[in-house]
């Protein structure tokens, strides 16, 4: 076994070729649960404009524990693919190993919180007592499929970190059908199921996490991933490794929740607005989520291959090597703003709600659409900061961010009132600001000294 892993190659090459075989695969999976995320909202709109509101509310909750999931999932990702690049191959299953055990006993956090202080904040923040009561029943639900979602996102960092990212597909698609199958069956009452409304949203969820992550792990078995990376050999605790994991993946935890915190707290002001502005808001994060999978790819191709030719000894490639992935970043986020803008009613006709809601909407769109194309090279140079492995910069340059995409929505939301138009602007600053701190640094080359 000793000499097979040895002659294991998992160095990257620096070409177009590379970039795309890596990132296609992620794009694809990430792009079915985009899926999962707009059939739950079709479905939840179909039961009224107040359900489809509240989808947004609690979804943006729940994705402060799945952002939670992901900043540990990158900060494993970029280690896997610094030993990849290192060629340390037996080191791959300590680190996976010990990445599980801390995102089963985050979940476990997760549950409570959402137990035990989530009621008591929805009730505060919401000014309609319906709404929140509707989400604080979902969320007692759906926050059950928290660990199913952490075991299935360590699979990415795994599968990314070590070049083998087309085997993504297999459990997306598993987790994507049977959530498409389970949301009409539990919501509408189908097949003998039955008639749960909007919470049967949540059992559909959980059901389909599950699933994706059960075959994920069986095509890990299949390809014998499992021995080849020792993956079950070092599942007792490992101070020294978890440690390092923790060092590395603790500011981008930090970063991904306050990100959607931020959210959440732009969906309250919006909420605010009255529950029209709060669908149309709900839409502009589906949209953004959807059309955002090719960004999220190439930022998590930027995330492994810079970390793993760094473990090359190539730190003087690392900026061409990003202005690759930008150029294929922006050129498809480009193709996808024309496309948006082109045919902003078909885009918004799909969600069921009338000619009143798409004409509301379009101007919305359009600022959206715009904030993309910042996101496709925003999102790059800054996965570039997290393959570094300074982390705790990646921490400061989400707090910038934030700090002024919040100011901005206050300001114009909740004290000068404007149309939701001008709230989604932020998304401008935002991305703006990311992609001006990521790209100094990155250029001041003082990560070059940084070791792991």
């Amino acid at each position: 076994m000793a000499g097979s892993v040895a002659n294991i190659d998992l160095r990257v090459q620096i070409s177009y070729r590379q970039i795309l075989k890596i990132a296609l695969p992620i794009s694809a999976a990430i792009l079915v649960p985009q899926i999962n995320f707009i059939t739950n909202n079709i479905f939840l709109g179909r039961l009224g404009e107040m359900q489809l509101g509240a989808a947004g509310i609690t979804g943006v909750f729940y994705l402060v524990f799945a952002g939670i999931g992901f900043g540990l999932n990158n900060g494993l990702q970029a280690l896997i693919a610094r030993r990849a690049g290192e060629g340390r191959i037996e080191e791959i299953g300590k680190i996976f190993a010990q990445g599980i055990r801390i995102a089963l006993f985050i979940a476990g956090i997760g549950i409570f919180i959402v137990y035990f202080l989530m009621p008591q904040i929805l009730r505060h923040t919401l000014r309609s007592a319906e709404v929140a009561e509707m989400c604080i029943r979902f969320l007692k639900i759906r926050i059950w499929g928290l660990p199913f979602l952490y075991m299935y996102q360590m699979r990415n960092a795994l599968l990314v970190g070590t070049n083998q990212s087309r085997y993504l597909i297999a459990g997306t698609i598993a987790e994507t059908v049977s959530n498409i199958f389970f949301d009409y069956a539990f919501i509408y009452g189908k097949f003998g199921f039955p008639e749960l409304g909007f919470n049967g949203a949540a059992i559909a969820s959980i059901i389909a996490e599950f699933l994706g992550m059960f075959v994920v792990f069986a095509v890990i078995h299949w390809k014998g991933f499992h021995k080849t990376f020792a993956l079950y050999r070092h599942f007792g605790f490992n101070k020294e490794v978890s440690r390092l994991i923790l060092v590395q993946s603790s500011p981008l935890i930090a970063q991904h929740a306050i990100s959607i915190m931020s959210w959440e707290f732009f969906y309250v002001l919006i909420e605010h607005h009255g529950q029209r502005d709060l669908a149309i808001s709900n839409t502009m994060r589906n949209i953004f989520g959807f059309f955002g999978v090719f960004t999220w790819a190439f930022g998590a191709t930027s995330n492994t291959m810079v970390s793993n030719i760094i473990g090359q000894g190539l730190k003087e490639r690392v900026i061409t090597l990003i202005n690759m992935i930008v150029h294929l970043s922006t050129g498809i986020s480009l193709l996808i703003c024309i496309i948006l803008n082109l045919f902003p009613n078909f885009v918004l006709s799909i969600y069921g709600q009338g000619p009143e809601f798409v004409e509301a909407a379009i101007p919305v769109l359009r600022v959206v659409s715009t904030a993309l194309i910042i996101m496709s090279f925003a999102v790059v140079w800054l996965n570039a900061v997290t393959g570094t492995a300074n982390t705790i910069i990646n921490l400061g340059i989400e707090f910038a961010s934030i700090l002024l995409y919040s100011v901005y929505a206050y300001v114009i939301l909740e004290k000068m009132r404007l149309p939701i138009t001008w709230g989604w602007a932020a998304e401008w600053i935002y991305w703006s600001t990311m992609f001006t701190c990521s790209f100094l640094y990155i250029r001041s080359g003082k990560w070059k000294s940084k070791k792991i």
